[in-house]
């Protein structure tokens, strides 16, 4: 497989993949059609066989969601694909700060973090000043989005409130810069396809969450912490980590890796994403909340977006920079 797609042009490996992807999605969303449909009763193992399904249908519009991004980006080039990102990033924060109640004293912290931040961070990212992209959120906005508050003069819960938005700048804006920003690197020999990058992100974070979620509702293991997540446990999500590491191997023929490094970094990805996904179920039950996007109807205007990239909020920090690190790009 790998120097099958080694050796293909990137027109067909284009090709290709859409075929596969498009295929393998469409397949899989008939199949889920298809059991919906069914009569399955009204006892209690019919009821689980809805709520099994209903899982299985947000992570397949997640899969089309992310992978129409992956696709949008490619044909439109870098910058579109930027400002694509950039609107994913201001929906989502949007969605996590209106969870979270504020007060008048934020409203400059506010507003610093959607027109200033914001667009600094893309800014940051499409010109390729990848050092100071790395550390202007968490060194220089979190220093700054305090001072501003403070002189809001408004000490009410002051500490919770600032935390409360730089945990919304770290995981919306500064975690989602980073899936764009994979398009600017610059491996030797690899010109022109970094596109397939963000492809090979997220349908090995995809891959591993899906494989998470069937592991652990087959296996029925005792929950970790069953205050924040009945399903996650230790068996299900080695699984799902390892197959979508294994995924990532197979895809190697379409990074500028040999499978044993294009494994090593998928498998970094989707424990970082996997985790992530875990610590946003927690900030979630701390709201109350079942999802970012109420059940039934938009929240934000961005129906549940936060619910469909927050693993890879998480899971593009750390690919970035390892690959960038050990590739001392």
């Amino acid at each position: 497989m790998y120097f099958f797609l080694k050796n293909m042009t990137p027109t067909q490996q284009v090709g290709a993949l859409f075929v596969l992807v498009f295929g393998l999605l469409l397949l899989a969303s008939a199949t889920a059609f298809i059991l919906s449909i069914r009569d399955h009763g009204d006892d209690a193992h019919a009821e689980r066989w809805r709520r099994e399904l209903k899982d299985v249908d947000g992570i397949l519009r997640t899969s089309w969601f992310m992978v129409l991004v992956f696709w949008v980006g490619w044909v439109a080039g870098d910058w579109v694909a930027l400002t694509l990102f950039a609107l994913v990033s201001l929906f989502a924060l949007r969605e996590f700060l209106t969870l979270s109640p504020t007060r008048l004293g934020d409203h400059r912290s506010l507003v610093l973090a959607f027109f200033v931040v914001l667009p600094v961070q893309y800014w940051l990212v499409g010109s390729g000043h990848f050092d100071m992209f790395a550390v202007f959120i968490p060194v220089y906005v979190f220093l700054a989005l305090p001072l501003v508050s403070a002189l809001a003069n408004d000490p009410l819960r002051f500490l919770e409130r600032n935390a409360k938005l730089q945990w919304g700048i770290m995981v919306c804006i500064y975690g989602m810069s980073h899936v764009p920003a994979l398009l600017m690197l610059k491996f030797p020999g690899y010109d022109n396809k970094n596109a397939f990058l963000v492809f090979f992100l997220v349908l090995v974070m995809q891959t591993c969450m899906l494989t998470q979620h069937l592991a652990a509702r087959r296996l029925q293991r005792p929950p970790v912490a069953p205050a924040i997540s009945r399903s996650f446990n230790w068996r299900s999500w080695g699984m799902g980590v390892g197959v979508g590491g294994l995924v990532g191997a197979v895809l190697a023929g379409i990074t500028p890796w040999v499978p044993g490094t294009a494994f090593a970094l998928a498998f970094i990805a989707c424990v970082a994403g996997s985790l992530g996904h875990f610590v946003m179920k927690a900030l979630k039950r701390d709201r109350g909340i079942p999802s970012w996007g109420a059940e039934g109807r938009s929240t934000t205007g961005a129906g549940g977006l936060l619910d469909r990239v927050d693993a890879l909020c998480f899971a593009a920090p750390v690919f970035f920079h390892s690959a960038r690190w050990y590739f001392n790009l």
